[in-house]
């Protein structure tokens, strides 16, 4: 799994990263029923062709490059990135529990408004 959305993207899902996505890897999109009830976008990993595109367009700076450039604080969201998949609801729940207990845990984090969460990583 190159690429890992993480929690700057909570409480944004701006969608400038779909836009400029070439192979449409990155989930959910406007238009998908589940985009309303998502807390965050989700990178689908065996559909990720690695071009980078995503990462400079994301306004937040929620898109890290690899797994291991993720910041500890974020390791948690590689899982639900790994697990999200839009047509599937048991695997939607699944990555949107994980994002849950991610703001369960990382309150401090999440009082930042999401602009000012990736210089906090």
């Amino acid at each position: 799994m190159p690429f890992v959305i993480t929690d700057p993207c909570i409480g944004t899902k701006d969608t400038a990263c779909v836009d400029v996505c070439p192979v449409d890897c990155i989930h959910p999109r406007k238009e998908e029923p589940e985009f309303q009830s998502a807390t965050m976008l989700y990178i689908h990993p065996e559909e990720c062709i690695d071009c980078g595109a995503c990462v400079p367009a994301c306004p937040v700076s929620a898109i890290y490059d690899s797994l291991e450039s993720t910041p500890n604080s974020q390791k948690d969201l590689i899982e639900a990135n790994f697990v999200y998949r839009s047509s599937d609801p048991e695997n939607r729940e699944a990555a949107e529990d994980i994002v849950k207990r991610h703001i369960e845990t990382h309150a401090d984090l999440m009082a930042l408004p999401p602009s000012e969460r990736m210089a906090a990583h």
